[in-house]
């Protein structure tokens, strides 16, 4: 006895298989289509990662100025009367918040940026893709 299931011959996958009226493939067509994704795939990869290296350089540039104020803030801030000190220490705060909202911003605003560079690489070349799939239906059926 044979361990092959036995279906009736109108579910016979074997026989489904055979009288399918499949559409031969363009190959050609379809490996060059898979090279342009990956090359699109690839040049947004490039994008975000050149996105991801500008924020953190401008990141690193932030934090050195930042540091730099700093060291002239609090050498500036040891001078004169208590309440003088206050004052600048409160000035020097609420300059400092300032700053640290404004370059937040500025960098929220580079990822943003990058990001939608990359994603304009891919929604192209997927409106390219559905553009190609169309012209080989059409090319088959006509």
């Amino acid at each position: 006895m044979s361990d092959r299931p036995t279906f009736p011959p109108e579910m016979d996958p074997m026989r489904l298989l055979s009288e399918m009226r499949l559409p031969m493939m363009d190959v050609q067509a379809l490996a060059d289509a898979q090279r342009r994704n990956l090359e699109a795939l690839s040049a947004a990869n490039r994008v975000a990662l050149e996105g991801a290296q500008a924020v953190a350089r401008r990141h690193m540039e932030i934090l050195q100025q930042s540091m730099a104020e700093m060291t002239d803030a609090v050498r500036g801030a040891t001078t004169g009367t208590p309440q003088d000190q206050a004052a600048k220490q409160a000035e020097m705060l609420k300059s400092s918040y300032e700053k640290a909202v404004t370059n937040m911003k500025e960098l929220a605003d580079l990822i943003q940026k990058s990001n939608s560079e990359a994603l304009t690489v891919l929604n192209r070349r997927f409106s390219d893709a559905m553009d190609e799939v169309r012209g080989l239906v059409a090319k088959k059926e006509g």
